[in-house]
């Protein structure tokens, strides 16, 4: 250990907290670390950079302050000396904070001068770093930085420099001589700069390379050209950052090695709108297709208003011959109210469990419980059906949602011995949308909106009016699709099963049939 590793341990009072600079990755939320996820899950105050994926804040702990460093072109950017600072008040008061950067810290993320400042102020820290862009950009475009025929080395260059202009401060001959691939951050501004000094320095203007924007994302866009097109390419395109620039023969044959750009989704943005917390069986397998996921959910769910008639159900659950679930939160919060009683699932004895669809009898499995009936379709009418000969003369217990249609009860109560209906949870609708993601709906920026529900659709129709029609919408079952032409939209499609990967398959064929035509 360092004499000055030591020193900063020693001074680190009991009370106060700890900051870690934390990598976020090029931009795709999946790239972060499991040790990243692991402090954001800790932390009491987030300050994280523009260029910070949104979806990575939904892994920051609930409750935790979320505080932006601002955004070019929208609100003040803090100065490095501002984020010092409060770095510091904020570990002194005892916060554990998470200081999150696009990339990776140590690669032209100021962190030697943040370091300086914790280390002069005696505040404990850790570093975790992230996928630096230039690696992110080898794999997700296929130029391939150290391609053992072409290029030996790597070099990072910053196209911005804190205190002198950047041609003042790069030795452009050794750069020019230099025996790999040249790979420059932040140069998008000064290309006008340094690339006439990079040539006149020796580099043949007639080097390959390539501007690569938004590495990682669905919206990534690489232009190849040769050295000299740079500046052109830049300002003819009206180009911002962030964008890599690639100079180097490793870009030739990078447009046969490119995946990414060719993915099913890729360019197409979708809004998912089940649930918090729900979001993920949804969310994760459209990114892999190439999908901008957006999340606006358009209802909340909650414990229902008196657990009362749950509990009596559960008091008498042993007269019960069938329990059936209609959703996976109903099989959720019904049983964790079955152990807040004090009681496991030996209580539900010879008691028969029924699902609607494969995610409620999933549900059930995650309790270790199998389902004993589901049907061949995932709705209630066909759940009514194949329950009707088997619950003859039987007591039924249903759970469900304070909302939705009553067919199962109505089906039942003629063939069953007793039927109890019980609440196990709310569906409200959320009563206000995120205003950049209803901004982007009414400008036509959003290609695809997901329809889970029914209740979903109604709200979605109270939350965004006809901006809805603006993009296309994919419903979850012919249900479904009925409530929305009610409201007056259409749906390009229809999920062929009601569950999430027929609904994703739905997007997928549209888009590649619409694809092949073109």
């Amino acid at each position: 250990m360092t004499d000055q590793a030591h020193d900063h341990r020693q001074s680190k009072s009991p009370a106060s907290g700890k900051v870690y600079l934390v990598g976020a990755g090029p931009g795709a939320a999946e790239l972060i670390t499991l040790r990243a996820l692991h402090v954001l899950g800790r932390a009491d105050v987030v300050l994280y950079d523009y260029l910070v994926n949104p979806r990575i804040l939904r892994y920051a702990r609930s409750g935790a302050e979320l505080i932006s460093l601002g955004q070019h072109g929208a609100t003040r950017i803090w100065s490095q000396h501002e984020i010092n600072e409060q770095m510091v008040a904020l570990a002194q008061a005892g916060k554990t904070v998470v200081r999150l950067k696009g990339g990776d810290p140590a690669v032209f993320g100021r962190l030697a001068d943040e370091l300086d400042y914790l280390c002069e102020h005696g505040v404990a820290f850790e570093v975790v770093p992230g996928v630096t862009a230039a690696s992110a950009m080898s794999a997700y475009a296929g130029i391939v930085l150290t391609e053992r025929d072409a290029a030996s080395a790597v070099a990072l260059v910053t196209g911005q420099l804190s205190d002198q202009a950047p041609h003042e401060r790069l030795d452009y001959r050794a750069l020019a001589a230099f025996p790999g691939t040249l790979v420059f951050y932040m140069g998008v501004t000064t290309a006008h700069r340094w690339v006439p000094a990079l040539i006149a320095a020796g580099k043949d203007p007639k080097t390959p390379a390539a501007l690569v924007r938004r590495c990682s994302l669905p919206n990534q866009l690489v232009i190849r050209c040769a050295l000299k097109e740079i500046p052109d390419q830049i300002r003819s395109r009206r180009l911002r950052p962030p964008a890599l620039v690639v100079i180097g023969s490793v870009v030739t044959a990078s447009d046969r090695r490119s995946w990414f750009e060719h993915l099913p989704l890729a360019g197409r943005s979708v809004l998912v709108t089940r649930p918090e917390g729900q979001a993920e069986e949804l969310l994760w397998p459209l990114s892999e297709l190439g999908a901008d996921v957006l999340v606006q959910p358009a209802i909340r769910i909650e414990p229902p208003e008196s657990w009362e008639p749950v509990d009596q159900a559960i008091a008498r659950i042993g007269d019960f011959a069938w329990i059936v679930f209609s959703s996976s939160n109903g099989v959720q919060f019904f049983l964790n109210r079955l152990r807040d009683l004090g009681r496991d699932w030996r209580a539900l004895g010879p008691c028969r469990l029924a699902a609607v669809g494969p995610g409620t009898a999933r549900a059930l499995a995650a309790y270790g419980l199998l389902c004993d009936l589901q049907p061949p379709r995932f709705t209630a009418d066909d759940l009514a059906r194949a329950l009707k000969h088997l619950a003859m003369g039987q007591r039924v217990l249903l759970v469900r949602a304070s909302r939705g249609r009553d067919v199962l009860r109505e089906e039942l109560a003629g063939v069953a011995a007793e039927v109890v209906q019980v609440v196990a949870y709310r569906s409200l609708d959320v009563e206000r949308p995120d205003a950049q993601i209803a901004r982007r709906l009414a400008e036509g920026r959003v290609d695809w909106v997901t329809v889970t529900s029914s209740a979903i659709a109604r709200s979605l129709a109270t939350l965004f009016g006809t901006d809805l029609a603006k993009a296309k919408l994919a419903s979850i079952s012919p249900i479904t699709s009925g409530v929305l032409r009610q409201l007056g939209f259409e749906p390009a499609v229809e999920a062929t099963a009601a569950t999430m990967p027929s609904l994703i398959d739905a997007i997928v064929r549209f888009e590649t049939t619409r694809s092949s035509d073109a």
